[in-house]
């Protein structure tokens, strides 16, 4: 009778660590089939609503991933599993790329393009806005404007000349206010002679511009 119990006992052993076996076997697949379905249900989200969500939305594909990946250690077979994920994940980085591309920033216009040469990314927008530039930064400003158009003077058109003008009339409409503020008379006498420098490049180099610009014209 005690043999019998045992025996019993074991096969109950047995059919119990087989059936939890099964249970932790059936929980890494429903982890895996997870993942992949997460993939195709991101895919399927318009751009709009992902670029709202997307540091939410990666964080969760992170996450489901590393749940898949550690889940293959408990598949007795995990070939299939793992060529499904391996192809999940190319699809996943393919589609990032894809919304890394449509998220992007368009990219500035030429006029603002010159500003952000003349005064730095985003310094100066549509609102012209100076109110940046003060007693103690003007005159780096007025070297970084008179040295990228130094730089630059063979390569504007005459278009660019009356955006660089415009920007120089703005900056020195600022020094008007700067200088009741407390400039230096040293940064004064350093900016003055950036000015004497700029005046007579920017009017030979417009009236050059225009004289390209005729040329072609006549073409």
């Amino acid at each position: 009778m005690k043999n019998i119990q045992m025996v019993l006992g074991i096969a109950l052993i047995a059919l119990s660590f087989t059936s939890c076996k099964d249970e932790k076997q059936e929980q890494a697949q429903k982890k895996v089939d997870a993942y992949v379905a997460y993939v195709d249900s991101v895919k399927n989200v318009s751009a709009e609503n992902l670029k709202a969500d997307w540091k939410a939305v990666d964080a969760e594909y992170d996450r489901r991933s590393q749940e898949a990946q550690a889940a293959l250690a408990d598949l007795k077979d995990n070939s299939a599993a793992t060529e499904k994920i391996n192809a999940s994940k190319v699809k996943y980085e393919e589609f990032k790329n894809e919304m890394t591309t449509v998220f992007a920033p368009p990219a500035p216009s030429p006029k603002q393009q010159l500003r952000n040469a003349l005064f730095g990314e985003g310094k100066i927008g549509d609102d012209m806005n100076f109110d940046w530039v003060n007693a103690q930064n003007i005159h780096s400003v007025y070297q970084q404007f008179v040295h990228t158009v130094e730089d630059n003077k063979d390569k504007y058109s005459r278009e660019d000349w009356d955006e660089v003008k415009l920007m120089y009339e703005a900056l020195d409409s600022r020094k008007n206010t700067v200088e009741k503020e407390g400039l230096t008379s040293e940064d004064n006498r350093k900016i003055a002679g950036l000015k004497i420098k700029f005046a007579p490049m920017y009017t030979v180099n417009r009236m050059g511009a225009k004289s390209e610009e005729n040329k072609d014209a006549k073409k």
